[in-house]
């Protein structure tokens, strides 16, 4: 039975910075994924949006995650030639009602280290012609960035280090031997184990289920997850490069809203909505196609019906009953109170994990250094 010194379940997008760093001071590294190949989740299914930072909790792992881990992607990007563009967002309110609700998203981003800007009407035509608001808040840090050459970039740097990558290899069982982790695996219809020393669970929407493999309470300790998918519409290339920010709605308590998504090279989306599902089902409902429209002409009136067709879906995870109240934080926990030293799990890593992912690389490597 081989034995390594770190096992990293999960090659999307966590995992693959994890990796990354991890590699630059660690040798004996394996990383564990389920499907065929890397990033083939979540993390190539999203908005490819860098966040700013302005609706967490001040002080949450979340809030300073994002904040830092974008920081940093503006800064590494640029360096090693993957596509990110500052394209900048408005938070766009359509009626008076919502103009309360702007001053009090301005106080959170203030709080949170990110300056907005408060605009007229007058000064969003300006600034987006295309848009329809009686004001709005504009974030400056906020952008695009492309992530699947920055997964390509953490799994070469992580490569590089000495990290192996098996795909097609789904992890069945773990159990506690002595100082170390059996790993069960099915690896291309063969039942597999390895020893690991340390175990980091980077499973994105099957994180609950791998904390569960290592004997956790995942309802007890507000782990369990559950499936939200989200469907996106692409908008004619009629309107290719019309609109040059993001322009999301006001949000409500528990979403962002339909917004426009913009891609490098100036196609435009509209998504995603919220959606529970049971199962991983990617098709787009096409039906739900003139809800997208009735929520997106309200801030962008030069659209269409007939201009929106299916583009994708994703899927992501959130935490079902976290322990903090009503606001959803990264979970990020060494285990050792449980009895499970060399363990930790990541659970609830959605939006802004993309943003975040440098940043809770370096995190999770810094809990390894104290446990190494």
């Amino acid at each position: 039975m081989e034995s390594v010194d770190i096992t990293i379940i999960g090659a999307g997008i966590i995992g693959l910075s994890v990796a990354s760093v991890l590699s630059q001071k660690n040798k004996n590294i394996f990383i564990l994924e389920k499907n065929t190949s890397w990033g083939q989740e979540a993390s190539s299914r999203n908005s490819e949006v860098v966040h700013a930072g302005i609706y967490y909790n001040p002080g949450s792992l979340k809030a300073i995650a994002c904040y830092e881990g974008r920081n940093e992607l503006y800064t590494l990007c640029p360096e090693h030639n993957i596509g990110i563009k500052k394209t900048g967002k408005l938070i766009v309110a359509t009626d008076q009602r919502e103009i309360g609700l702007l001053e009090k998203l301005k106080e959170t981003a203030r709080n949170n280290g990110v300056d907005l800007s408060f605009l007229d009407g007058k000064d969003v035509k300006k600034v987006e012609p295309e848009a329809c608001a009686v004001a709005a808040l504009y974030s400056p840090e906020t952008g695009i960035v492309d992530s699947h050459f920055l997964m390509k970039f953490f799994l070469d740097k992580a490569r590089a280090g000495g990290v192996e990558l098996v795909c097609d290899a789904e992890v069945i069982a773990i159990e506690r031997k002595e100082s170390q982790y059996k790993i069960t695996l099915n690896n291309q219809g063969e039942k597999v184990s390895i020893l690991s020393n340390v175990v980091v669970n980077c499973a994105g929407n099957n994180a609950d289920k791998v904390a569960s493999l290592c004997g956790i309470n995942i309802e007890k300790e507000g782990y369990e997850q559950y499936y939200l998918k989200g469907n996106y519409f692409r908008l004619s290339d009629q309107h290719r490069n019309k609109t040059s920010h993001l322009i999301y709605p006001v949000p409500d308590k528990n979403s962002l809203g339909i917004h426009t998504v913009l891609d490098l090279s100036g196609g435009i989306r509209l998504g995603p909505d919220e959606e529970e599902v049971l199962e991983m089902d990617y098709q787009v409902n096409p039906a739900k196609k003139k809800a997208f429209y009735n929520s997106a002409k309200k801030f962008l009136p030069c659209i269409d019906e007939k201009d929106l067709s299916s583009d994708m879906a994703g899927i992501r995870s959130q935490l079902r009953h976290p322990n903090k109240g009503d606001f959803k934080d990264f979970i990020i926990n060494h285990e050792q109170d449980k009895g499970l030293p060399g363990l930790i799990n990541l659970l609830g890593i959605e939006s802004p994990g993309l943003t975040a992912s440098p940043y809770i690389g370096k995190y999770v490597g810094d809990i390894i250094d104290s446990i190494l």
